[in-house]
């Protein structure tokens, strides 16, 4: 681990005082050493625009670290397109003491972050991680989701549309966004039957923007 890396030790456990999280210090390493991977395959996949391991630290880590009590509760999590991990790789660490009964699911269609994933999830022994290779809409499984969760999906009803027959009943969607607010046009284009369940505002240590956590809900039939 750089010497770069290790100095994140610090304001990583500061981040997470400040957020309210309770993370061991097995936790924080793996997240350094989350942090370490992210770096090392950047220089040559570019999974992320950001490069710098102090820059990832506020934008991706803290970022994805203050929506965590948004899954608390849930035993499966699917966290759709990914990509480096954000917030998949996050919330599992988390998990894996904070929710020991959660699975988190992760999938993106380019194989080169699911390598990356899955090479994540063996040096982090993240045995709460699963990982998929391909698109959504033709992901099949046994058991329904609790919650389906992304970083990734510009429109809302794109990530409804492809996603949403993988939740189960009376389950969550929450996107993490960034603008203040969600357009009218943008929830009136919701497929018929999805709602806005509410919108939740995070504060990101060290984060001058503005994140957002938006919930959507099926009604019932």
């Amino acid at each position: 681990m750089s010497v770069e890396v290790q100095s994140l030790r610090e304001p990583l456990t500061a981040g997470a005082h400040t957020l309210s999280l309770h993370i061991s210090e097995t936790q924080i390493g793996k997240l350094m050493a989350y942090v370490a991977l992210l770096a090392k395959w950047n220089a040559v996949y570019n999974l992320t625009a950001v490069r710098d391991p102090q820059h990832m630290l506020t934008q991706h880590l803290l970022d994805c670290m203050a929506a965590l009590p948004a899954y608390s509760g849930a035993r499966r999590v699917l966290d759709v397109g990914s990509g480096g991990g954000l917030p998949g790789i996050v919330l599992a660490i988390w998990a894996q003491q904070a929710e020991p009964g959660m699975t988190v699911h992760m999938i993106d269609t380019v194989h080169k972050k699911t390598a990356f994933l899955t090479q994540v999830k063996a040096e982090l022994d993240l045995h709460n991680a699963r990982i998929h290779t391909g698109r959504v809409e033709h992901l099949h499984v046994d058991t329904p989701f609790e919650v389906i969760t992304s970083r990734a999906f510009a429109e809302l009803k794109d990530f409804v549309n492809g996603s949403g027959h993988l939740l189960a009943a009376g389950g969550k969607m929450i996107a993490l966004k960034g603008q203040s607010e969600v357009s009218d046009k943008e929830l009136a284009a919701l497929p018929t039957g999805w709602v806005l369940d509410k919108r939740e505002r995070l504060t990101v240590p060290g984060l001058a923007a503005e994140r957002h956590l938006v919930h959507l809900r099926r009604q019932p039939a």
